[in-house]
């Protein structure tokens, strides 16, 4: 090789070596504690629950993001907070009108921006219909995300009934 060329390949290396030193490293991750998020997204039910029981709707449903979208079996969605201030007005109405929920599990995405929290629930209402106490059991499954300020707000949310048990056999 000449002189040139070594010279060459000489100030590539030291201006390669020099632009590795320059670059700032990548930034590290925080570390996201699921089980601190899954611990507010309960503590968030747990209020919920307790303002629908109070029959504060309007406490009820600040619970709820500004694109909260609520499946109900039997009715069409629910598409945001005006819609769903509606319908709890009308749930709360009944002076009856109960929740319990149970066997809750809280799952949060790795990132920390989105969690499902899955329960059964027990709600008690007097029916419209029959005018006699009624209850209702099944599944209920809400969607959490994150929001611009870092709090969590139900995204969306999906109550299933289950169908009533079977009747105790004859004897």
């Amino acid at each position: 090789m000449t002189k040139t060329r070594l010279a060459g390949l000489a100030l590539s290396a030291l201006l390669a070596a020099s632009l590795t030193a320059c670059a700032k490293p990548e930034a590290a991750k925080p570390v996201v504690d699921t089980a601190k998020i899954a611990d507010t997204v309960k503590a968030d039910v747990k209020q919920l629950v307790a303002d629908f029981n109070a029959h504060d709707a309007d406490k009820a449903v600040s619970h709820d993001a500004p694109d909260y979208v609520g499946m109900f079996h039997g009715l069409a969605n629910v598409k945001g907070p005006a819609e769903d201030l509606a319908l709890t007005k009308q749930q709360v109405a009944d002076t009856t009108a109960k929740i319990e929920v149970s066997d809750e599990i809280v799952d949060v995405a790795a990132s920390g921006d989105m969690a499902v929290y899955r329960a059964t629930y027990a709600y008690s209402f007097t029916d419209p219909k029959t005018k006699k106490a009624g209850t209702e059991a099944g599944n209920w499954v809400l969607g959490y995300k994150q929001q611009a300020d870092g709090g969590m707000k139900l995204a969306w949310g999906v109550v299933s009934d289950l169908p009533p048990a079977p009747a105790a056999p004859a004897k």
